[in-house]
């Protein structure tokens, strides 16, 4: 059995798995078939789930709801009130659960507060979302993105610092980075 922490007011269903050192704080409900990763922390008034998958050390902020569809890797930063949709053309009247599209958030990716995902895209591994950004489509690995729709404007490391090019190649304290083909490169962590 794992040790993590739920607040009393939490609700968490039957046939949930949850890992070590994750906290779930006031007013959340994680929904059943859901599965958390250690040391993950959701903050006051999350809903998670059914059948999201979500790994290690995910932060998830205030008022973040992650739907059936979202698949959310180690490490990820979703910031408050945050939106994920999963489907793309809903209407109150008409059933579309079968519709659900996947979204996929890869490793040590962030996203802003007020954000907007659409269903669908992937964001790559160390991508930043600025706050109040769209995206509707996929996004590249340490690509910083901002605006509605979401445009690239620059890349960032894995510290999230805004990335500076000298003949392609960049630095931060994690790793050195190299531009090739409109693709950010990792060459030395």
């Amino acid at each position: 059995m794992s040790n993590f922490f739920k607040h009393e007011t939490a609700i968490v269903d039957n046939k949930v798995t949850i890992g070590d050192n994750t906290k779930v704080w006031h007013f959340s409900h994680i929904l059943s078939h859901t599965s958390i990763g250690n040391n993950c922390s959701f903050g006051q008034n999350c809903v998670v789930g059914p059948k999201v998958t979500i790994g290690n050390g995910v932060k998830v902020q205030n008022n973040v709801s992650v739907y059936e569809g979202v698949e959310v890797e180690d490490d990820v930063f979703l910031g408050p009130s945050m939106v994920f949709t999963n489907v793309i053309n809903p209407r109150a009247f008409i059933q579309r659960k079968d519709e659900f599209k996947k979204t996929l958030l890869k490793k040590g990716c962030s996203v802003g507060a007020n954000a907007t995902i659409v269903c669908g895209v992937t964001i790559g591994e160390y991508a930043l979302i600025g706050s109040g950004a769209v995206v509707n489509r996929d996004v590249k690995a340490y690509a910083l993105m901002v605006g509605v729709p979401a445009k690239q404007i620059g890349w960032v490391g894995i510290s999230g610092n805004t990335l500076n090019f000298i003949d392609n190649i960049s630095h931060d304290e994690f790793a050195i980075y190299r531009l090739k083909d409109n693709n950010l490169e990792v060459i030395k962590k």
